[in-house]
């Protein structure tokens, strides 16, 4: 790794940078599609003269996502995309040792979360790069002067593109944005693999719960859902999920789940587990019926999918048993014990998701902001899903590296499929 001197933005201890520069290099070994993304970056320079504005998770693996970007001539500054989600020593690494402006500390303020895009926003990018939409959202209310120079944006999850998609049908998106998150090679292995896994390591890592033998609740199937659920199920949690479309309850209950309203699984939880992208899905009611010493955390982007201004009202004491944990006791005697405030607890408790699933991530983030700068101007103001040549690449990249061969259709298979005329 080309190391440079040039200390810029807002992190928490700049002694942490050699620390952080290891863990960087360490999570670069199981990211060889990204690696092979940078290689092609360094030789093209498909950003060459623009500035990009991130707003991501402070991780390892975002770190190799920026060092590619960089690579291919972007000018770059980073803030976090969650006030808990970031490793300060990489945070330190990119400031200190990459010439990356970063912007983020673990365990930063609100007023700070914001002053730091506000920070990303003074460079003037030309691209955003967003994890949640908050660098989106606060350009468009705050920074309009600036989007006369803004060619667009990506975005990495599913809350994100929800909002994005809000902002297209009430006709105030900025500029077109690619929804990274809707590929295939994102949200099918990202999103299942990487968030079950990462979860499951946050929820142990917290509180050095028994899951076996007790029943996981999961608010949400999506991709998330799915991988949380089955992940629990393999360490032999009795799960149960809640669902509001009847498509994603009736596949739960064909994998083996058992379904339930959330009114009715906040009486048999013992631990459970938000990933909706939605609003106060977990109520003050359901805190209410809750088993004594329940646990629950979030694992959606925002913690608000948890109502906890209503636990805070009917709290009569809390208590702090571990790092992570917050206890709630209630006037009825039981306590609920809230998992990294309710945000991300993969993210602010363990790790977030493994390298190996981030390369696909972040190698569709990489190829679609270079997409996006070659083809900006044939673009409206829309959101648009990554091209599926992209996607494709990012699969055909991942099985090379891994490698596994599969098989091509021959001519006459691939007549056949085009075919009308053959029949019994």
């Amino acid at each position: 790794m080309q190391l440079v001197d040039r200390p810029r933005g807002h992190v928490k201890d700049r002694g942490l940078a050699d620390a952080g520069i290891s863990r960087i290099e360490w999570s670069a070994t199981f990211m060889p599609v990204l690696a092979q993304i940078r290689e092609r970056f360094a030789s093209e320079k498909p950003f060459t003269g623009l500035r990009i504005g991130a707003c991501l998770h402070v991780t390892t693996e975002t770190a190799n996502l920026m060092l590619a970007l960089q690579a291919g001539g972007a000018e770059i500054a980073l803030c976090a995309s969650n006030p808990l989600s970031t490793q300060d020593d990489v945070a330190a690494a990119l400031s200190e040792r990459c010439g990356i402006a970063t912007f983020a500390i673990k365990g930063e303020d609100n007023d700070t979360y914001y002053d730091h895009i506000e920070s990303v926003i003074a460079t003037k990018p030309h691209m955003s790069m967003d994890d949640g939409c908050d660098l989106v959202t606060t350009i468009y209310s705050k920074h309009r002067h600036q989007l006369a120079d803004m060619i667009g944006g990506c975005e990495e999850t599913t809350t994100g593109v929800i909002r994005l998609h809000a902002m297209e049908k009430d006709g105030v998106l900025p500029y077109p944005v690619i929804a990274v998150n809707d590929a295939l090679t994102k949200h099918m292995f990202d999103n299942r693999y990487g968030t079950g896994q990462s979860t499951i390591d946050g929820i142990i890592r917290a509180t050095n719960v028994l899951l076996a033998g007790h029943t996981l609740v999961v608010v949400g199937y999506g991709w998330c859902g799915r991988g949380v659920a089955s992940r629990a199920k393999g360490l032999g949690a009795h799960v149960v999920v809640c669902e509001v479309d009847a498509r994603k309850a009736l596949e739960a209950v064909m994998d083996g789940f058992t379904v339930l309203p959330i009114a009715e699984a906040a009486k048999v939880g013992d631990v459970f587990v938000t990933v909706t992208g939605n609003f106060h899905v977990i109520a003050g009611p359901h805190f209410g019926s809750m088993k004594d010493g329940a646990i629950v955390c979030n694992s959606g982007h925002f913690n608000d999918e948890l109502d906890l201004d209503a636990l805070e009202a009917m709290a009569v004491s809390k208590a702090r048993p571990r790092p992570f944990v917050e206890a709630f006791k209630l006037e009825s005697g039981r306590t609920v014990r809230i998992l990294a405030d309710g945000r991300l607890v993969n993210l602010a408790a363990a790790e977030g998701h493994p390298a190996a699933v981030m390369d696909m991530s972040f190698a569709n983030q990489a190829l679609a902001a270079a997409f996006l700068a070659q083809n900006y101007k044939a673009l409206e103001k829309k959101v648009y899903p990554v091209p599926d040549a992209i996607d494709n690449e990012v699969a055909q990249l991942k099985l090379a590296a891994m490698h596994i061969a599969i098989d091509e259709l021959t001519p006459e298979q691939v007549a056949y499929a085009a075919s009308w005329s053959e029949g019994t």
